[in-house]
């Protein structure tokens, strides 16, 4: 099939690289002729293990190709995807619906009359309905069918995501749309990758019920680490007794610093002004963001307890400010409030990351940036790790030991055992775990 990708950020790089390596034509349309240079360099403007093979491999085999030019790109598509960013609207929380309405209008004037045209935004209920109607009102003799289809992708497993799918939804309202998404996406019955076929306001609510489920689930186990703490329980235990069940599932259940990145706190917001505006509140999913955003700031009171309570003067050298492993994402990066609350401290701030110090750099400041783990670790007062890296996985402890102040490790994502930073002089806390043993009189006053 002929496949246009209005959108050549993460989701519609991704999307249309690998529907390229399914062996679709696929041209990616974006204004940012910056990007669309780059793109045709073989420059990856956003970082996505493997991407760049599978981008080039396409290019080359003629499968895949860019262009600024929305006429050009959609000339001869029997499927228009469109996948511009809906970011959270400022004041209000609601997704900022603009690019998508801008996208539609734009098609009206140049896209074929009978073109499957497909949101994979992440929208509101309604949208759909919305661009179908922006369409016929810009260009009343279009035939076009509207379809939604809703990606679930993580940053750093966004390729295996596309190619072996928990599950694909396909919201639409007519056979048509329903013919081409079955054969877009036939490459993936051999892999019996569950498709969905639903309304169009079914599938564009699941995306948002998705994430917000996934954010709640997080932030659970997360209330759990800190009973786990006081009550000297291990949250990491709980979570595997709890996983075992396959009503719940081992996923999304690691204690950390709170969830971030660009989808879950976008998402569960807009998920919130969705149902306000329906009259029908999400209780639970406004007391998850109320949660996550109070513990960001809380991980700063356990990086000072860990020094004896008090930050000032004191120097905090951080692994770690994406808000997850193998990306340079650090939208709502749990990082990015840790160091804020630190620097409110009087902290003196020290900062490693393998992929995101490009973005740190514009986002944070009065921050010393170091090219490895030992350069911001000498003369720290306690070390911290933010962000589960593999390379954080196997620090030198000897050599750590040796450049710090004092040999203190705050393991924000129970990367190590307590018992293991002991054998090297370390003193260690983590989330959920006791950083010693319960008091006998303590257990027995709680019975």
């Amino acid at each position: 099939m002929n496949i246009a990708m209005i959108g050549s950020s993460y989701v519609g790089l991704v999307s249309g690289a690998c529907l390229a390596d399914f062996g679709h034509r696929v041209v990616c349309v974006d204004k940012d002729q910056a990007k669309i240079e780059a793109l045709r360099q073989g420059r990856i403007p956003i970082y996505e293990p493997g991407l760049d093979q599978v981008v080039a491999d396409n290019v080359k085999a003629g499968r895949l190709s860019f262009t600024g030019d929305l006429k050009e790109g959609v000339a001869q598509a029997d499927v228009i995807f469109v996948a511009v960013g809906t970011p959270s609207r400022r004041g209000d929380g609601h997704a900022d619906m603009s690019f998508v309405e801008a996208a539609a209008r734009e098609l009206a004037e140049v896209v074929r009359p009978e073109t499957v045209i497909v949101i994979k935004s992440t929208v509101p209920v309604g949208t759909s309905d919305k661009v179908e109607h922006i369409l016929l009102t810009h260009n009343p003799t279009l035939e076009v069918s509207v379809a939604s289809n809703p990606e679930f992708l993580r940053e750093g497993s966004a390729i295996a995501d596309f190619k072996r799918p928990d599950r694909i939804i396909v919201g639409v309202n007519d056979e048509r749309g329903r013919a081409a998404l079955s054969e877009v996406y036939r490459p993936l019955y051999l892999n019996r990758s569950p498709v969905l076929f639903t309304s169009r306001r079914t599938a564009e609510l699941t995306k948002y019920a998705a994430n917000a489920f996934l954010a709640m689930k997080v932030t659970f186990i997360n209330e759990i680490a800190d009973l786990c703490e006081k009550a000297g329980a291990d949250v990491q235990d709980v979570a595997r007794g709890i996983g075992l069940d396959n009503r719940i599932g081992a996923k999304f259940l690691h204690a950390g610093p709170g969830y971030g990145g660009s989808c879950f706190p976008k998402d569960t917001t807009a998920l919130i002004r969705i149902a306000q505006d329906f009259e029908s509140p999400m209780r639970l999913i406004e007391a998850t963001v109320a949660v996550n955003e109070t513990r960001r700031r809380a991980m700063s009171r356990k990086i000072a307890a860990a020094v004896g309570g008090d930050l000032r003067d004191r120097t905090v050298a951080l692994l770690g400010v994406t808000f997850k492993p193998n990306t340079d994402d650090i939208r709502e990066a749990p990082a990015l409030a840790i160091v804020q609350a630190l620097q409110d401290a009087g902290a003196q701030i020290r900062l490693y990351d393998p992929a995101g110090m490009d973005a740190a750099r514009t986002a944070i400041t009065g921050v010393t940036f170091g090219n490895s783990p030992y350069e911001i670790a000498e003369g720290a007062d306690v070390l911290v790790i933010v962000t589960e890296w593999e390379e954080f996985r196997a620090l030198d402890f000897k050599t750590l030991k040796q450049v710090m102040k004092s040999p203190c490790l705050v393991d924000l994502r129970n990367v190590y055992r307590r018992e293991d930073l002991a054998r090297h002089g370390f003193r260690y806390f983590s989330i959920g775990r006791p950083d010693h043993d319960i008091p006998l009189s303590f257990i027995e006053a709680a019975e």
